[in-house]
């Protein structure tokens, strides 16, 4: 018998106070990465799917991101470049 199935994961990997698209309120967002992996007798063997998402922490809108959008906005966060509310290339994310 062979036991295998999927299990995912939840990574959190930034926090960068953005525009809301939803509510357009300036406010904290998580930038998160949600990775399926395959499993084999409940051991993780390999990803499956990856998809990044940043959510609004004031009404908790959802936006799915590209894996660049991702890593340009982690990028960000590490190097410490946040930039204040007003500038003009921080675009509010549209549904």
């Amino acid at each position: 018998m062979i036991i295998f199935g999927t299990k995912g994961y939840l990574y959190q990997l930034a926090i960068l106070t953005l525009v809301c698209g939803r509510c357009g309120n300036p406010a904290a967002h998580t930038l998160r990465k949600q990775v399926t992996k395959f499993t084999l007798f409940f051991v993780p063997l390999f990803p499956i799917s990856t998809k990044y998402a940043t959510q609004c922490t004031f009404c908790g809108a959802e936006q799915k991101l590209a894996k660049e959008q991702a890593e340009q906005l982690t990028a960000q966060a590490a190097g410490g470049h946040g930039q204040p509310y007003g500038q003009p290339h921080q675009q509010p994310y549209q549904h």
